[in-house]
């Protein structure tokens, strides 16, 4: 064979090669896309990973568009779910892509993969506590019941398998108790227990982010123990399946740089986007200001503390302990910070930063009374006005009980009364907080009866539930 032909003969295949690899890049080019989302709408500590960026549309705004992508189309499905289980379920089924939950439901959603034969990732918190706030203890509102210790050989129902549940188990290991002889523990969904703690059917019930709030906001029931007081670190993330994040890493991150925006959106407004919240969920937008406002119960936050590492590992070994898990998860392996990084790259913020950073979202107001700065937020207190777009903000909480009285005598209510626990710094609902004055004629709020009376006893002070401070406040 002549040089020539072999020349014509090497160019037609290279010509074959060329079209083949340019028809394989076009059709990965126009390829449709499926990014698909569970999201838990009214476990609101999921917000910034699912509901806002579904109503504000901000996956659409940074998914690529180029390279590979140019000429791609995405089918974006959502779907809502009421706890982590059934997301799992449809993750492992290969019909969700990315789903957001809690460090227990995280944790099982990982043993169901390994179990299956697959892998998933734990790419971002997007929401929690390294104290423990926001799971809870609530017993019913007329129950003589004010603190843990007063439930010893009592029956308490809790979500199984949740992040409360890890929450009840350690806070009873920490009175001294054995949970299958001194307290009788039984599973309960929230939307169950709303019913039962307004029936007087249950003796306390524990439960997640946010019903340990809603519950006593809507009247049904009183907070006696959060989870701060356990010590028990507790987050919501979201997980993406490996195999999708091997194929489109682009589109992992372009959701997670959807959850920086979503984040930073909620911190230009709380009230407005707790509106939001309750427009679509139903839970009243003061107990999601409670959350996510300035100081609030938990802290958005997106980077992996040390402390939610250590979460998902206690809730790893805890589903071992309650035999819903045999699988030996290595939570190095399981947690995937490669996306987050990338979005905070992408937005231009200092991961490494953030990560050492446990300052709550900063309060920057001025007293509702005085019109001066407020610097010392340890007996801050806050009034949500009906009619009025923004809460109100005070530098101590006689001043806010007194234009309380105020606001009504002038015809208006409150949709909200807020103050802070001294000891644990968490934000409380001021109806259901217990207060204690003392020599300086101060009064600070306290979630609990016991630790207002040590404090009045120790401060010659005189101990108040909510109408016996409004009465003694004028």
């Amino acid at each position: 064979m002549t040089a020539p032909i072999r020349s014509l003969r090497a160019l037609a295949v290279s010509a074959i090669t060329l079209a083949s690899t340019l028809a394989t890049l076009s059709a990965a080019q126009a390829e449709t896309i499926r990014v698909a989302i569970g999201t838990q709408d009214t476990t609101i500590n999921c917000a910034t990973g699912g509901l806002l960026i579904r109503e504000l549309k901000l996956l659409e705004k940074y998914l690529p568009k180029d390279g590979k992508y140019k000429d791609a189309t995405y089918d974006i499905q959502w779907k809502n779910f009421t706890s982590g289980a059934p997301l799992t379920n449809e993750m492992v089924a290969d019909k969700l892509d990315i789903g957001a939950m809690a460090d227990f439901p995280g944790s099982a959603n990982g043993a169901a993969f390994i179990k299956a034969g697959k892998k998933s990732l734990f790419i971002t918190v997007l929401s929690g506590s390294t104290l423990g706030s926001g799971n809870g203890i609530v017993v019913p509102k007329d129950s003589p019941i004010t603190s843990l210790a007063e439930l010893k050989g009592r029956t308490i129902s809790v979500p199984f398998a949740s992040t409360a549940h890890g929450m009840l188990l350690r806070a009873v290991k920490a009175q001294g108790w054995d949970p299958e002889k001194d307290v009788t523990i039984i599973t309960q969904a929230p939307e169950v227990a709303g019913p039962a703690l307004q029936a007087n059917k249950i003796e306390a019930h524990a439960d997640f982010v946010p019903f340990a709030e809603l519950f006593p906001y809507r009247g049904h029931a009183r907070k006696i123990f959060d989870g701060a007081q356990a010590n028990a670190p507790t987050f919501h993330g979201s997980l993406v399946t490996a195999e999708y994040a091997k194929k489109y890493p682009e589109i992992v991150t372009a959701y997670l740089r959807a959850a920086v925006e979503a984040d930073r959106i909620f911190a230009t407004d709380p009230e407005r986007y707790s509106e939001l919240i309750e427009k679509i969920t139903g839970i009243e937008a003061p107990v999601n200001y409670l959350f996510h406002g300035p100081l609030g119960l938990q802290t958005r936050d997106l980077t992996w503390k040390p402390e939610y590492r250590q979460a998902l590992k206690t809730s790893i070994e805890t589903l071992r302990l309650l035999r819903r898990t045999d699988s030996d998860q290595d939570v190095n392996s399981f947690i995937d910070d490669r996306f987050i990084r990338a979005a905070f790259k992408q937005a231009g913020l200092n991961y490494d930063a953030k990560l050492k950073d446990y300052s709550p979202v900063p309060l920057k107001a001025n007293d509702a009374l005085t019109g001066k700065p407020i610097t010392d937020t340890q007996r801050l207190a806050g009034i949500w006005v009906k009619g009025e777009p923004k809460v109100r903000h005070y530098a101590n909480i006689d001043g806010a009980i007194k234009d309380l009285a105020k606001v009504e005598q002038g015809g208006k209510a409150a949709r909200a009364v807020y103050v802070h626990d001294l000891i644990h710094r968490i934000k409380l609902l001021a109806p259901l907080a217990w207060y204690a004055s003392d020599a300086k004629g101060q009064y600070s709020a306290f979630l609990q009866k016991d630790a207002a009376v040590a404090y009045a006893a120790a401060n010659k002070g005189k101990v108040f539930d909510f109408n016996g401070l409004r009465a003694a406040v004028r």
